[in-house]
């Protein structure tokens, strides 16, 4: 078990991860959310880049890394493209709970390449629910905006298509760092070439879209400081150290509030209406991936469980 340290932690972690799409498009007014992403980016892998130079034996510009870093930063920023353009279409609260669908994703992904990673019975059925919810997310918009113009309608609709290919390519992200080199560096290293890709691909398309206007006002330099110091830099710095000093599947337990919080807060500060298909869609979404995620602690609860009444008879 964690104790309350890390408990704390990533309860506080899964709450700025869920507050950051928020705030995106709560300052999308002064400045867009991709140039608010390209912007962020650059200055946070300013701040790291003195955090690799420490690291003894780190060899961040070799080809062995180099060329993998940067396929993983092409994926990053079309992944952060992707809900940069979700934003523009849909709510913050779809966009966080269909790109929190990835590591289903992953698990699919793992399964066709690594004979160790096969999916076992119990995740089939964690898959299955998982995208049976994402249909459901997708139904009834028409009956449930019912004096919403078919415009706004299909747009939403685009909107979480796109935020559902960003949990892909999300996806696709965490299993090239899986398969490649880059799973024997240090996670500060794959951060940094993912920051740097962030600002490089994606400020000159900011400019080539028309959205690269910024109004400097309160709101948009808050988001930014609130982007580059607290989400790119302090949140992924903490992640990492608790990976360092904790294992990763009770860490990944909190990681499922994340689409939780993100709900939360956009009916808070965006005033969202969350649609009741929509929340009975995300609620298996999580359902799914729990079980997908959380399949070994769940079969030997399981497994436990029969023992235990097996004795007991």
């Amino acid at each position: 078990m964690l104790d309350r340290k890390a408990s704390a932690l990533m309860v506080g972690l899964c709450m700025i991860w869920g507050l950051q799409q928020v705030v995106l498009k709560l300052a999308a007014a002064d400045i867009s959310p991709m140039m608010q992403i390209a912007i962020r980016s650059g200055l946070s892998a300013i701040l790291v880049y003195p955090l690799i130079q420490r690291q003894k034996g780190t060899t961040l510009w070799s080809k062995q890394y180099l060329f993998p870093g940067m396929w993983v930063a092409f994926l990053f920023s079309a992944e952060f493209f992707l809900v940069a353009e979700a934003l523009r279409y849909t709510s913050a609260s779809h966009t966080v709970v269909l790109l929190y669908t990835a590591p289903i994703f992953v698990a699919l992904g793992l399964h066709w390449k690594l004979p160790a990673e096969r999916l076992s019975m119990l995740q089939w059925v964690g898959i299955f629910i998982a995208f049976l919810g994402i249909v459901v997310t997708f139904l009834g918009r028409e009956e449930v905006h019912s004096t919403a113009t078919q415009a706004m309608i299909s747009n939403t609709l685009f909107g979480d298509f796109l935020a559902l290919l960003a949990g892909l390519l999300w996806a696709l992200t965490t299993i090239s760092l899986r398969l490649t080199q880059l799973s024997d560096a240090h996670p500060t290293q794959t951060l940094f070439y993912q920051l740097v890709g962030g600002c490089v691909l994606l400020l000159p398309l900011a400019f080539l879209m028309g959205q690269a206007e910024i109004h400097w006002t309160g709101l948009a330099i808050g988001s930014l400081i609130f982007h580059t110091i607290v989400v790119s830099f302090i949140s992924f710095m903490l992640w990492f150290w608790l990976l360092r000093n904790y294992l990763a599947n009770r860490l990944g337990v909190f990681s499922f509030l994340t689409p939780i919080f993100g709900m939360l807060f956009g009916v808070l500060f965006l005033n969202e209406q969350i649609e009741l298909n929509f929340l009975f869609g995300a609620a298996m979404v999580m359902l799914g991936v729990i079980i997908v995620s959380l399949h070994h602690w769940i079969e030997k609860k399981f497994y436990s469980q029969v023992k235990t009444n097996e004795w007991s008879e």
